[in-house]
């Protein structure tokens, strides 16, 4: 939060500057540097104080940090012109560039956050499983880019998958979400047709961060929405469908990093389980890589990350050690990963590093 809100002041100031450099901003102030710093800060005021009314504070921050990234983008650009030709441009065309550059691209952002592309994987093994396809989404966020009404059309796509199964890899909901449309949610993931069910797991979102009270329910109603609809929920658990294969369903990592709980490791996960079966596991945060490689299993899907969600910082995760991978399949050992940037998002409404996805994936046994 530091660091964005340090980033944030800097392409504050940044624009603030860049604004006076246009013809019109100099008439008016006369070329008083006093003036033209008021007129600066002021139109860069007003415009986050409408863009955070429309979005909300955090999507002002967003778009006013894609204005700065723009605008020094395209005044590099053109002074790297002008020192080649010896020319000087007779006006401020580096400012009217950067400005139609950030709007393209948030414009970009948009569309890629509001709209769902379908992802395949096709994954083969040496284990003894029928052919097996698994529709997994993450991170819907309920709320943020669609409501129960856009989720049902998402579901309606995912359906026509044909899943044997189905996984919902945490953070479903959030706290701005309401009971209404979680309701909605939870009924439509109930009336899925699968072959073996719906799965779900926890993420960091789907307790809540300001209680019960904020978003109108709590954590015990969306259990029984949940299990009423018949969505099999997962904490630390395991289920073996039809003698095949094994779902492992994990705590997410949030109850040891935030809340101060407790989640098993995945060697005590893996410990009762027939090894000569394939194993798949549903892990909302793509943190645990090397414990779950070394533990055996065949296939982990997560989210979490949004797949990076903003150029340029789409590998902070990673850089930061808070996650392994940030988007797409890796592996390590015999294990496969699979990281979906989710179909939604938490608060931002822009993706401009990735695009917001369901993934259906299928395992060839042999």
């Amino acid at each position: 939060m530091w660091t964005a809100l340090f980033i944030t002041g800097a392409a504050w100031v940044y624009v603030s500057n860049r604004v006076c450099k246009f013809g019109w901003a100099k008439k008016l102030t006369k070329d008083n540097e006093k003036k033209k710093a008021l007129l600066g800060g002021g139109l860069t005021a007003v415009g986050v104080c409408i863009t955070g009314f429309i979005l909300g504070f955090v999507n002002a921050m967003v778009c006013l940090i894609y204005f700065a990234l723009a605008w020094l983008l395209c005044d590099s650009l053109f002074w790297a012109i002008e020192k080649l030709s010896g020319a000087k441009f007779s006006a401020y065309y580096a400012g009217v560039a950067a400005v139609l550059l950030a709007i393209c691209a948030l414009a970009a952002g948009w569309y890629y956050d509001h709209n769902v592309w379908q992802t395949n994987y096709v994954l083969k093994t040496e284990k003894n499983v029928n052919d097996l396809r698994i529709v997994a989404f993450a991170d819907a966020h309920l709320g943020t880019t669609f409501d129960a009404k856009g989720f049902a059309k998402h579901v309606a796509e995912m359906e026509k998958q044909n899943p044997d199964v189905v996984l919902v890899v945490g953070d479903f909901v959030d706290d701005g979400t309401s009971k209404e449309d979680m309701v909605e949610a939870c009924r439509l993931l109930g009336n899925m047709k699968t072959k073996y069910g719906v799965y779900f797991v926890f993420g960091n979102h789907d307790k809540g961060y300001y209680g019960a009270q904020y978003r109108g329910f709590g954590i015990d109603v969306l259990v029984s929405e949940l299990l009423k609809n018949n969505v099999r929920i997962l904490q630390d658990e395991s289920v073996q469908i039809n003698d095949d294969f094994y779902i492992v369903g994990r705590r997410d990592f949030s109850e040891v990093r935030e809340r101060r709980g407790y989640r098993q490791s995945m060697q005590e996960l893996m410990r009762n389980l027939e090894p000569e079966k394939f194993v798949i596991v549903a892990d909302h945060q793509p943190a645990d890589f090397d414990g779950e490689a070394n533990a055996g299993a065949d296939l982990v899907i997560a989210g979490h990350t949004h797949g990076g969600q903003l150029f340029p910082f789409n590998s902070v995760g990673k850089w930061i050690g808070a996650n392994d991978e940030i988007y797409g399949l890796s592996r390590r050992k015999n294990t496969d990963f699979i990281v979906t940037s989710g179909i939604s998002a938490w608060a931002i409404k822009f993706k401009t590093g990735t695009k917001s996805e369901f993934v259906v994936v299928d395992v060839k046994g042999n």
